[in-house]
């Protein structure tokens, strides 16, 4: 397994649209994940792959001096549970560190949904050490409240 940074803008896109087609679970409708595949080339972008396929990812959103969120980050199921997704927090986690930021944070869909895929997209980020701070219940609409989470890069 291999985790790195991607700069290339075309690759970033390419990344993105490959796994989170393949997540209709976590990642939808066609039209938000082809915005998110242009979003993406704005951002500090981590691959992991396997034999030179991609099976995962992550991006950075900046959000100001201190703190950065993890805008996107998608595994390939297959790959759930064999750390890839913590290779890739752990990537953001060095970068943050590197660039001086202090806080890093990400977004879930709250318990309150009851939608069972996020049940362990939840306890993933609670094992990476991350917090739940707020729930938003307009963040995105209200059948999607949104969980608020944030890690101190400090500790």
């Amino acid at each position: 397994m291999r985790v790195f940074e991607v700069k290339d803008n075309e690759e970033k896109s390419r990344i993105t649209l490959e796994i989170m087609q393949a997540l209709p679970e976590w990642f939808s409708p066609p039209e938000d994940i082809r915005r998110k595949a242009v979003i993406h080339r704005e951002f500090p972008f981590f691959a992991a792959e396997e034999a030179g396929r991609p099976v995962g990812f992550a991006t950075l959103k900046i959000h100001n001096q201190w703190t950065a969120d993890i805008y996107t980050i998608g595994v390939l199921q297959e790959f759930h549970r064999h750390g890839v997704g913590h290779l890739l927090v752990e990537s953001c986690i060095e970068w943050c560190r590197k660039h001086g930021y202090v806080y890093l944070t990400v977004k879930t869909l709250d318990e309150s949904a009851h939608y069972a895929p996020y049940d362990g997209t939840r306890a993933f980020y609670q094992r990476e050490g991350f917090l739940p701070l707020e729930v938003f219940t307009n963040f995105w609409d209200e059948e999607n409240p949104c969980l608020f989470l944030v890690k101190d890069l400090r500790l």
